[in-house]
């Protein structure tokens, strides 16, 4: 499957895994999987037909990792990044010392002042490592990245997340617990 075609069944996925699952008839179960024969039926019912090996594909290539099946294969469900109201059964976990945030540089300045909020998705999504942050970032206009203090957090009470596609989750990041590192001058470097 050409690159293109990937990325248009990932963005179709996201939308109906992660924001509009009743669009397409579908209803997600606790931990946000759908079995995978209703989300096909459901794509072939509204003119976006994908294979099974469309969907393997997709899981297995995708460089965010943002699907998973179930041990059986029969399952489906996007790992993080919901809107809608949905349990992911995630364990609380230990974070690493320090996690790392991007965004784009229009929105530091009320960062530093407010901290980061989930806005409308569940959480916020931390990254392990400098690089994931700024192209995370990037996609925002120009990178910024912040160091979180993961482990202050960890040891005054927050609870903390990490999804199968190694993305760290938590319900806020005050802003004590940030410094920013990093302002790229154009979006890529």
């Amino acid at each position: 499957m050409n690159n293109s075609r990937l990325v248009k069944i990932s963005k179709y996925l996201s939308k109906h895994l992660r924001h509009k699952p009743e669009r397409i008839g579908i209803t997600l179960q606790p931990g946000g999987w759908v079995a995978v024969d209703e989300l096909l039926a459901a794509c072939k019912k509204y003119q976006f037909p994908i294979t099974y090996t469309d969907l393997e594909e997709v899981v297995y290539t995708n460089d965010k990792q943002r699907f998973s099946f179930d041990e059986t294969g029969t399952l489906i469900r996007a790992n993080q990044g919901h809107s809608v109201e949905i349990d992911l059964q995630l364990e609380p976990q230990v974070p690493p010392d320090v996690l790392y945030h991007g965004t784009g540089d229009k929105s530091v300045e009320s960062i530093l002042k407010t901290g980061l909020s989930k806005m409308s998705r569940h959480h916020v999504h931390l990254s392990l490592d400098i690089a994931t942050a700024k192209n995370v970032g990037a996609r925002h206009g120009k990178p910024a990245v912040f160091t979180i203090d993961a482990a202050a957090m960890h040891t005054t009470g927050f609870t903390f997340y990490c999804s199968d596609n190694r993305v760290w989750l938590v319900d806020s990041v005050p802003p004590e617990y940030l410094k920013l590192i990093a302002i790229s001058r154009n979006r890529k470097q």
